[in-house]
C-alpha cells in the first residue's frame, strides 16, 4: 500500500511540474530519488588545463579556465574528488565530500591559493519547491586578493546599493554563501547588475553590465582574480564567473568590471 501512495504522489508531482514548466530530474532531486550529481568549475586565470578526478579516476578530461562540466552522476557516501594537470592523476589538490547523498548536487572549483592550486567544495541539497520557477543564486569567492565580499544582485535600472542588503554577505576565501550543505538563495528572473563590494562597505569595487537571468537557472557566481600571478595583484582587482548549473557543458561568462574598464 506504501508504494502504490508513493507512485501516485511521484506521477501527480511530475505532472505538476511538467505543467508549470518544469523537469523530471528536479522532481527527482526534490524527492531525494536523483542519484547524487557532481560537476567541476575550472577558476584559475591562465591556470593549465586539467582533469577532474572522482575517487582517484578521470571522470571529466582536458577542462581549462572557465569551463564547467556537466553534471554527472555518482555514488552515494564518502567521495574523493581531486584535479590534476590533464593527462595525469597527480593531484595539483583534492578535497573529500563526507556523505553524498541522493538529491544532491555536488560543485568542485579549482581556486587558485596563496602557494598553488587550491580547492572549493559546495554540497547544495537543492530543496527547491516543485512548484517554484525561480532561479537559484550562490557567490563563491576564489579571490586571495578579496577575502571578503559581500554581492549584490540588482535590478538594472535601479543599481544604488546605499539603503539595500547584499543578496550574499561575507563570501570569504574558499567559501561559499550560502554555505555548503545550504540551499540556493532564490529570486525571480529579470535583467540584473551584479555589484561586489568588501563586506560591510557601500563602496562597490565591482559592477557588472546588466544581463538577464532566466527563471528555473541555477547560478553560481565566483569572484576571481584578473591575472594569474598572485605576487602580481592588487587588492579587490576581480572579475565575477557565472558558471550556469545543468547538463549542457558551456564556458562559465566572465562579468568584466565596468568602474575601471578591466
Amino acid at each position: 500500500m506504501k508504494v502504490i501512495r508513493t507512485m501516485a504522489a511521484l506521477i501527480g508531482a511530475a505532472a505538476l511540474v511538467s505543467a508549470c514548466g518544469g523537469g523530471s530530474n528536479d522532481v527527482g532531486k526534490e524527492l531525494g530519488l536523483q542519484n547524487p550529481l557532481i560537476h567541476f568549475v575550472h577558476a584559475i586565470p591562465s591556470g593549465p588545463a586539467v582533469d577532474f578526478l572522482v575517487n582517484g579516476g578521470a571522470l571529466q578530461k582536458n577542462i581549462s579556465y572557465k569551463n564547467v562540466t556537466n553534471f554527472a552522476n555518482i555514488n552515494t557516501g564518502q567521495t574523493s574528488v581531486a584535479y590534476a594537470a590533464t593527462g595525469t592523476t597527480t593531484a595539483l589538490a583534492s578535497g573529500t565530500f563526507p556523505d553524498v547523498a541522493k538529491g544532491h548536487e555536488y560543485t568542485v572549483i579549482a581556486v587558485p591559493g596563496s602557494s598553488g592550486a587550491d580547492i572549493g567544495l559546495i554540497d547544495d541539497p537543492f530543496d527547491k519547491g516543485l512548484l517554484s520557477n525561480s532561479a537559484r543564486l550562490r557567490g563563491f569567492n576564489a579571490s586571495l586578493n578579496a577575502s571578503n565580499l559581500d554581492l549584490y544582485l540588482v535590478p538594472a535600472n535601479n543599481t544604488n546599493i546605499t539603503n539595500a542588503s547584499p543578496t550574499l554577505a561575507g563570501v570569504s576565501f574558499k567559501n561559499a554563501v550560502p554555505a555548503s550543505g545550504q540551499d540556493s538563495v532564490y529570486v525571480s528572473g529579470g535583467t540584473y547588475v551584479l555589484i561586489a563590494t568588501t563586506a560591510g562597505s557601500k563602496t562597490p569595487i565591482f559592477q557588472s553590465s546588466s544581463f538577464d537571468l532566466a527563471n528555473n537557472a541555477d547560478w553560481l557566481v565566483t569572484s576571481v582574480p584578473i591575472g594569474g600571478v598572485l605576487s602580481q595583484l592588487l587588492p579587490n582587482q576581480i572579475h565575477l564567473l557565472v558558471a550556469q548549473g545543468g547538463n549542457t557543458t558551456q564556458p562559465a561568462l566572465e562579468l568584466t568590471n565596468t568602474l575601471n574598464g578591466q
